[in-house]
């Protein structure tokens, strides 16, 4: 078994395409095809269907995914292994938007000035974009603000709750009743679809048969800045809004709807070599979100 197999197997999963895969790759289909014809010889069965013309991975193709990606990080762990100084390189960090702009900034300075050698890639998506981006293993590290919930294949800390909350302009009302009774009085604003708390929210309300005007945004400071503007009301972490709360330019909405409790997470893949800086980046965010508020 040649880990070149391996890697297009991978490639074909993430582009769900032979041909996409050849190109990311720079082989051509011919060459990903017989890589395998020869990796199902090995592992006796077939790996990849086709269902309406769409690539599906059989049984075996899925039991296969977590061998291979362990076998491609121990892999890399091997070339890697005569290198003078484990805290060198790169460090691949996948957050949500949420956490990145209120408890990752302590985070990152205090391991940029213990670690200068590691030079960190943070990417920001939806709470499943990026567990996923870690089980593919494009990321060493991804952080969550999710209920709580069992990982599979990932080691995994919650690190704490994070308060959901609603807020408006000072002018607005004081109680979400007032809001919800003149539904259509008001904009919902909100960010992409995926995220946990806009999921939340948005079935907490559908349940009661409420419907909101939704204004969709890029950002959490975008949506602040209209919300500051008094344009409509929106659903975010407190943590989030702290700043413009406490100055007065943003309240707090009450509200006696049934929230279901939001968590950070920190997720980093399960290996038996374990990676000397993820563990340094791991110990550093688990003692920073223990002291802050």
């Amino acid at each position: 078994m040649e880990i070149r197999h391996l890697i297009s197997f991978l490639k074909i999963i993430e582009t769900r395409s032979y041909t996409a895969a050849a190109s990311v790759l720079g082989y051509t289909q011919s060459t990903i095809t017989s890589h395998m014809q020869l990796l199902e010889q090995e592992v006796g069965g077939a790996l990849f269907f086709y269902a309406n013309r769409k690539l599906q991975l059989t049984p075996l193709g899925q039991e296969i995914i977590p061998l291979a990606e362990d076998l491609l990080a121990t892999h890399e762990k091997i070339k890697s292994i005569q290198q003078q100084d484990p805290f060198e390189g790169v460090l691949k960090v996948a957050a949500p938007e949420s956490l990145t702009i209120s408890r990752l900034g302590s985070v990152l300075q205090t391991f940029m000035t213990a670690y200068p050698k590691v030079n960190i890639i943070l990417s920001n998506g939806t709470c499943q974009e990026n567990q996923d981006e870690l089980l593919h293993g494009r990321v060493d590290v991804a952080l969550m603000l999710y209920p709580k919930f069992i990982a599979e294949r990932c080691t995994h800390d919650v690190l704490r709750e994070e308060k959901i909350v609603i807020i408006g302009h000072p002018t607005m009302p004081d109680h979400f009743d007032a809001i919800r009774s003149s539904a259509d009085a008001y904009v919902y604003l909100t960010n992409e679809e995926g995220c946990s708390y806009r999921t939340m929210f948005e079935a907490c309300v559908r349940n009661q048969d409420i419907s909101f005007q939704t204004q969709e945004l890029w950002s959490i400071g975008a949506i602040k800045k209209m919300v500051m503007n008094g344009l409509g009301f929106a659903v975010l972490p407190y943590v989030t809004v702290a700043d413009e709360v406490e100055a007065g330019a943003i309240k707090i909405i009450q509200h006696d709807e049934t929230f279901e409790p939001m968590y950070a997470h920190l997720l980093t893949k399960q290996s038996k070599w374990g990676s000397p800086v993820t563990r340094a980046f791991q110990e550093i965010v688990l003692d920073q979100f223990t002291k802050s508020k």
